[in-house]
């Protein structure tokens, strides 16, 4: 997922000047990615949003500066990218090298221990392999919370992102909103609530060569782990979660008007961590 170097020079007690250059790496748009994020982290599944909030955690060529400001329990942190804006393909083995022909821009803010924010816009150049003609025009907002009680943590983020097709009418919209609760390093519980906007690349070998939005969808996930080994070097965790769909009506002779599904998972984790 990344290959990269960063350099951070402090400036007085308070800022702090960044420069990030990545062969494969994050630029600075959108909120933490969803395979990283703490409230995520038992969930096997990527959200329907993916694509609308944080499919750029993994991009090409990436080329960051950044300045941070710290006033003691609060801080605003600004940064601005260049880089290649085609998504990777199915292999991951290798890197994709190209020209800096996308940007981004995000502001990101703390407020005490537990809250956290971010709005980030960029302009991402021919993303999709399926579409190369399309230039895509991306907005995201996130608010994170965090709170540890002793042995008992709660993670959670809502997220908004937003395509809008340059040179068309064409706009696609995802919300989210997720959390974890770990209890006693033993047990967790978590859910996931989303509605998001579908797009024509649904209806398979029936898809149009333009893509456009045909409805919304919602997805509303719950689940449950429960560690069921733990050691020095590592632990294991056996778990399930049910997610209940609602799709919409133009997609329902495909899927259904409220297609399910349920995962089991078996996770093991080497090292301590947060767990």
């Amino acid at each position: 997922m990344e290959i990269a170097a960063i350099y951070d020079h402090k400036v007085g007690d308070r800022a702090l000047l960044s420069i990030y250059a990545a062969p494969v790496g994050d630029p600075a748009l959108g909120p933490e990615a969803y395979p990283h994020r703490a409230s995520a982290g038992e969930d096997p599944l990527a959200p329907l949003s993916h694509h609308l909030q944080d499919s750029t955690h993994i991009a090409y060529d990436v080329l960051t500066g950044g300045v941070a400001v710290n006033g003691g329990r609060a801080g605003v942190r600004l940064e601005a990218s260049g880089f290649h804006g085609r998504e990777p393909d199915e292999n991951r083995w290798h890197i994709e090298v190209g020209a800096l022909d996308s940007w981004s821009a995000r502001l990101s803010a703390a407020a005490g221990r537990d809250w956290a924010g971010q709005y980030s816009v960029g302009r991402l150049h021919s993303p999709e392999a399926t579409h190369p003609d399309e230039d895509v025009l991306r907005q995201t907002a996130a608010l994170s919370y965090h709170h540890a009680f002793g042995s008992t943590a709660l993670n959670a983020i809502a997220v908004w992102g937003r395509n809008h097709t340059i040179a068309t009418s064409e706009k696609a919209n995802g919300y989210l909103a997720e959390a974890t609760l770990s209890l006693d390093r033993k047990q967790s519980i978590w859910t996931r609530i989303e509605d998001a906007d579908r797009t024509t690349d649904l209806l398979g070998a029936a898809a149009p060569s333009t893509e456009s939005v045909v409805g919304r969808a919602q997805a509303y996930t719950g689940g449950y782990a429960h560690r069921i080994a733990h050691s020095a070097t590592g632990s294991a965790e056996l778990g399930a979660q049910f997610t209940g769909y609602r799709a919409p009506t133009t997609l329902a002779p495909i899927y259904g008007l409220d297609p399910w599904g349920v995962a089991i998972l078996l996770k093991f984790q080497l090292g301590t961590g947060e767990r």
